[in-house]
């Protein structure tokens, strides 16, 4: 029983610290603080993966994202130099109606949530076998399966960090 209680103390830690640190990302008005939130973000959901018992994807998660590519966009932070721009300068035209639009998309996620969880619809009972979320099936998968998906976020994270270097460059033509 006090096993029980401590996974979910952890668990709600980890479940602030993500919601704080993702609030974070999205309120600071400087680039770099704003990044620096993201590996906080991406330490917090690895926490809560071990949680789930899914070791790998924890520890890929720390390595890749919070590890690599995060050191990667701080790297092109500090290069270009990051603007300190007031997230609401422009008033709040289209960031407004996307806050919206998200907390509407919540609300509705939440509702339905509730609705299967009270109708019974929504247990806990899931059967996996022993090989789920093992390295072995995991990479097995990444290049049988989806190779073409796994092929593509490196091309995705490829043209992301070609993209920031080819804005920064015209930012600092303009000024």
């Amino acid at each position: 029983m006090a096993g029980n209680i401590l996974v979910w103390i952890v668990w709600v830690v980890a479940a602030l610290a993500c919601l704080g640190s993702g609030i974070a990302v999205i309120t600071f008005s400087n680039p770099f603080y704003s990044a620096l939130s993201l590996i906080g973000n991406l330490a917090s959901l690895a926490v809560l993966y071990l949680l789930l018992s899914a070791e790998f994807v924890a520890a890929a998660q720390v390595l890749v994202y919070a590890g690599a590519v995060m050191v990667m966009f701080l790297f092109v932070i500090a290069y270009l130099g990051g603007r300190a721009d007031a997230p609401w300068a422009g008033g709040p035209s289209w960031q407004a109606l996307g806050a919206v639009a998200a907390s509407a998309a919540l609300l509705v996620e939440v509702i339905v949530v509730i609705g299967l969880k009270s109708s019974g619809r929504l247990s806990h009972s899931a059967r996996v076998d022993f090989f789920y979320g093992r390295p072995y099936e995991i990479g097995r998968l990444f290049l049988t399966d989806h190779l073409l998906a796994f092929e593509i976020t490196s091309i995705v994270l490829l043209i992301a960090a070609v993209g920031g270097v080819i804005l920064g460059s015209h930012s600092r033509e303009t000024q």
